[in-house]
């Protein structure tokens, strides 16, 4: 859903874009690329910063793109003609999903450099890119069967997408260096802070330089969107959405004149704003979701066209279906709805 108070914010580039193979520059040693995706959500934003590493003048890459010929082709171009002559130094991912970590092995294999990212979400990506999580799959299929996705047809798509995350991860680098909370990254001439997020991603890192006032979002802000916090068939009872709206609030203390750098939409300033807005609108969601199970009890599935309010194709349906199971989970732990299983094997909630 677009974010309605999106007039609160501004974009300090305006309306300009990268073109696939092509950077502008934000700052000075930060740069902006952008690839495409095969999903409603067409683009991913990365990012190249200007670094030195043992002695050797280069560029660090956050983020790289899902594993295609049109990806790795953008990024030679983008080699050929836009790091001035200068190696890649290293490979910094914010998170295991395969937009941000599709292309690390290759990326990492063609310049000799090592991947830096959370333990986390290294092994859930090692374990993801041999088998599945939460994305496709028997397990899954289950998962939201339990939680009312009953349809046939949807069942045995979710079951044919056991391959998902390895067709845009088919491998991982074998070696990596671990970031963690607080840790300071020396890229070029400045400090980046590693500000952990959760909810999204179990160990997602964001950076933060002072230096230069931007902190590179990941997914955990972003313009338009909210981010998907979603329940995933092998942690069925956790409630990422109090994780998400925690990490929020130990973004709070961050200077008002942000530049915030997202890996969906545009560089914008506002982030107070924009945690704000974020916090208003799950609030607003989960009173919708309150009412509802009042009124009668509900499952996931029934609540899809009240949070949901436009048509869904089969890959965002699952992402909805985790992000209803996340707002139910979450009232549910807080004691504010109790949790049935019931004859048919689905759980229903109700106040």
């Amino acid at each position: 859903m677009a974010n309605p108070r999106e007039s609160e914010l501004s974009y300090p580039l305006g309306d300009r874009l990268p073109a696939p193979g092509e950077v502008l520059e934000v700052l000075p040693g930060v740069r902006w690329l952008r690839m495409g995706l095969p999903f409603a959500l067409d683009h991913i934003n990365l990012w190249l910063l200007k670094d030195d590493v043992d002695g050797r003048s280069g560029w660090t890459i956050v983020d790289c793109g899902i594993h295609n010929e049109a990806t790795q082709a953008h990024w030679e171009q983008v080699f050929a003609e836009h790091l001035e002559g200068l190696p890649v130094l290293r490979v910094v991912v914010t998170h295991f999903h395969p937009d941000h970590m599709g292309l690390a092995h290759w990326l990492t294999e063609r310049w000799n450099c090592r991947l830096w990212m959370s333990a986390t979400d290294y092994q859930l990506a090692r374990l993801a890119s041999s088998s599945t999580v939460g994305m496709g799959g028997e397990a899954a299929a289950a998962f939201f069967g339990s939680h009312g996705l009953t349809d046939p047809a949807s069942l045995d798509k979710i079951r044919g997408r056991a391959s998902y995350y390895p067709n845009m991860v088919p491998a991982v680098p074998s070696a990596f260096r671990r970031l963690m909370d607080g840790q300071v990254l020396r890229i070029g001439e400045h400090d980046w802070r590693c500000l952990v997020g959760h909810g999204h991603a179990p160990e997602h890192m964001s950076l933060f330089s002072a230096s230069l006032g931007v902190m590179i979002a990941g997914d955990m802000v972003l313009p338009r969107i909210s981010t998907n916090v979603s329940v995933v068939d092998v942690e069925p009872e956790a409630d990422p959405l109090r994780l998400y709206l925690d990490s929020l609030e130990r973004l709070l203390p961050l200077p008002a004149d942000t530049l915030v750098l997202p890996a969906h939409g545009k560089p914008f300033k506002g982030l107070h704003e924009r945690i704000d807005q974020l916090q208003e609108h799950h609030a607003e969601r989960l009173a919708e979701v309150v009412a509802a199970c009042t009124a009668q009890p509900s499952h996931a599935a029934e609540l899809l066209p009240m949070m949901f309010r436009r048509p869904l194709d089969l890959h965002q349906t699952t992402f909805a279906m985790g992000e209803a199971v996340a707002h139910l989970n979450h009232l549910w732990l807080g004691g504010q709805l109790r949790r049935s299983l019931d004859e048919d094997g689905v759980y229903r909630f109700s106040a």
